[in-house]
């Protein structure tokens, strides 16, 4: 069956429309912008590896889509090194500061704060962790010299670019930006109105912060001038000022760690472990998932949206109780990807009927009791994907939390409001939350750059998203709808999305989900039918004689390739 799946996804590959699906024969890059990818292609033709295309393209992406990610912001790599063998990651999330405590939202009445009442402003600012995470993945596996890497940012910031639809649907879509002095002065005019499609953009300010660090490295950022405009923009911020030190900065370490894999039919699934939750969420879900034949997990089928949703459920049931940040919190790992354990919830999958909320199972490892927490939403996030002419694989979800992060720069660059993505309230009926705040602690996410293997241990493909919590279902469903449906990467992503958090199940509007839904009603389920999702996924896959990619159509991504 395996054999059978590969060939017709092969099939689907050389199949597809030319003007929807693009191949090249030695290397691509995916990427949410034309600027950026083309950034990144240009370092692969100059001999530059995977990493150094994703350094090149991660800075031309804070400066054409700066409402999703870049430098003030954290990222998480995954990385297949084809010389070794290895799959390793890269933890560039960012950290509470040296001043944060598990109470820092907490309002005088001892009640969690509204997200809303928390950002704009310092206080949800969280340590930078790009610049580090990059500069620790290019001391390893870069090959071009470091500040070749930032030249073509540098050159589009001071020269000026087009501003893009999603760029200038965001400024202008945007409620209360305008009454913000950092973001008025860099993305209105004068006269008060936004910048439009089109329209060229310069941010001198920003090429400046990027010569600094193309010269002095990380150490440029986390210490100096750039490192005191930082702080300066939290302490003093106009709303909720927040407490970050030179030192905080200086303290920061990117981290390597091991990626979490698992089966997946005759498939070896790679994702990013604690603090993210999408790794450990997405090897659940398709664990429970391959127990269920692959004629029932057929894209737009009635089938797979109720399977689907329903590991989903049960998935997001254990994320909000027991994943944080494994350095501060002893997270059951082991138990939660223990076959018999995924086995055992699988069990709990009625195919005819939706199970309702799903509680938190008891994985088969020692762990300290919490309260689960409500999720966090995410939105000001990117992901990008590429594979250099050696094989090497990059898979980067890259964030600065909601649109345009605290509503803060400096720089030139947003700053994060990453520290939201904590429990807001740290204790929930007289039990921690184990994603509450803490000093040095990063908060839990949902990225979830992945990459997939076949039988032979050889690179398949590679897909990541952002979106918030939803990041693991967008992920999960074109996993599935790649690897059981044999759909190309393109095919996949174009999928009207399916999710479910553990509430009602969300279809976005489309004749085949607008079709389920009265049937899907049927079945128990509780369905909202939305008119988008605010999925950005890229994927890359290997064909016999090259790759395919594919890029969201929800917003100004793409793909090339040589």
């Amino acid at each position: 069956m395996a054999l059978l799946r590969i060939f017709l996804f092969l099939c689907l590959a050389f199949a597809a429309p030319a003007a929807a699906q693009t191949v090249a024969k030695h290397e691509m890059v995916a990427a949410a912008n034309p600027l950026a990818a083309e950034a990144g292609l240009k370092m692969l033709k100059e001999g530059g590896s995977a990493v150094d295309a994703a350094i090149a393209t991660q800075l031309v992406l804070n400066l054409v889509e700066p409402e999703s990610s870049g430098i003030g912001g954290g990222a998480f790599m995954l990385l297949f090194d084809p010389k070794s063998g290895k799959t390793t990651s890269f933890d560039g999330r960012e950290s509470a500061p040296a001043s944060a405590r598990p109470d820092m939202f907490l309002g005088p009445d001892g009640q969690a704060r509204n997200k809303g009442q928390v950002i704009p402003g310092g206080l949800s600012v969280g340590v930078p962790g790009v610049v580090a995470m990059l500069e620790m993945a290019h001391k390893k596996h870069g090959r071009l010299p470091w500040a070749k890497l930032f030249e073509p940012a540098i050159g589009l910031a001071e020269d000026g670019f087009p501003v893009g639809r999603k760029f200038a649907n965001t400024v202008a879509r945007t409620s209360g930006l305008a009454r913000l002095p950092d973001i008025k002065r860099a993305f209105y005019h004068p006269d008060g109105t936004p910048y439009r499609e089109g329209e060229t953009y310069k941010n001198p300010e920003f090429a400046a912060s990027l010569r600094a660090i193309a010269k002095g490295g990380a150490k440029a950022f986390y210490s100096g001038n750039l490192a005191a405009k930082i702080v300066e923009a939290v302490q003093h911020a106009p709303e909720n000022p927040g407490s970050m030190t030179l030192g905080d900065l200086a303290n920061y370490k990117a981290v390597e760690r091991e990626p979490v894999c698992g089966p997946y039919r005759d498939y070896r699934v790679c994702s990013m472990g604690p603090p993210s939750s999408g790794g450990v969420a997405i090897i659940q879900i398709m664990g429970m998932l391959q127990r269920f034949p692959v004629s029932e997990l057929q894209p737009k089928s009635l089938s797979e949206a109720h399977l689907f949703t329903q590991a989903s459920r049960l998935a997001y049931a254990d994320r909000v109780k027991y994943l944080a940040d494994s350095d501060f919190v002893n997270v059951p790992l082991t138990g939660l990807m223990d076959s018999t354990y995924i086995a055992g919830r699988a069990a709990l999958i009625d195919p005819a009927k939706d199970m309702g909320v799903a509680t938190a199972g008891t994985p088969p490892e020692k762990h300290t009791r919490y309260a689960p927490q409500k999720s966090p939403v995410l939105h000001g996030t990117s992901h990008l994907t590429i594979v250099d002419r050696t094989g090497q694989v990059v898979s980067m979800t890259t964030s600065v939390e909601s649109v345009y992060g605290a509503k803060i720069m400096a720089g030139g660059f947003m700053l994060n409001n990453t520290l939201t993505d904590f429990s807001l309230q740290p204790v929930l009926n007289g039990l921690p939350v184990a994603n509450a705040p803490a000093a040095g602690k990063r908060p839990l996410s949902a990225m979830s750059p992945t990459i997939v293997f076949d039988k032979d241990g050889k690179f398949l493909l590679s897909v990541g998203s952002p979106g918030g919590p939803p990041i693991i279902d967008y992920v999960c469903q074109s996993l599935v709808a790649m690897l059981d449906g044999g759909l190309t990467p393109q095919q996949a992503i174009d999928l009207p999305r399916q999710l479910n958090l553990n509430g009602p199940t969300m279809l976005e509007s489309s004749p085949a989900n607008d079709a389920l839904a009265p049937q899907l009603t049927a079945m128990g389920h509780t369905v909202r039918v939305v008119t988008s999702e605010s999925s950005g996924l890229h994927g890359i896959a290997r064909i016999p004689d090259g790759y395919i990619g594919g890029a969201d159509p929800r917003r100004d991504g793409v793909v090339l390739g040589d």
